[in-house]
């Protein structure tokens, strides 16, 4: 992968973006020599959340198969979460 530092980004701009994606889906900016931000091509990023969302799914489909599931009211699952956020704010 690609890496680009701070300092071309600003002082080339999006050319040199461009330059890095040109044969790659991903690139890293490093800030002060560390690796910091990955940019990647607005296509790539689709296919990536559309993965990450049907992993998602996938996971809610196996939760629900395993009957690892919680039937609640609306007002049930606000007390829940109410009560939980209070227990966390201790």
């Amino acid at each position: 992968m690609k890496t680009i530092t701070a300092n071309d980004l600003k002082s080339r701009g999006i050319s040199v973006l461009e330059s890095a994606l040109e044969n790659q889906d991903e690139a890293i900016i490093s800030v002060r020599g560390r690796p910091r931000y990955v940019v990647m091509d607005i296509a790539h990023y689709e296919q990536f959340r559309e993965a990450e969302l049907h992993s998602a799914w996938e996971a809610a489909r196996r939760s629900i198969a395993e009957g690892d599931v919680l039937e609640t009211t609306a007002e049930e699952h606000i007390a829940r979460l109410q009560m939980e956020l209070n227990e966390n704010a201790l």
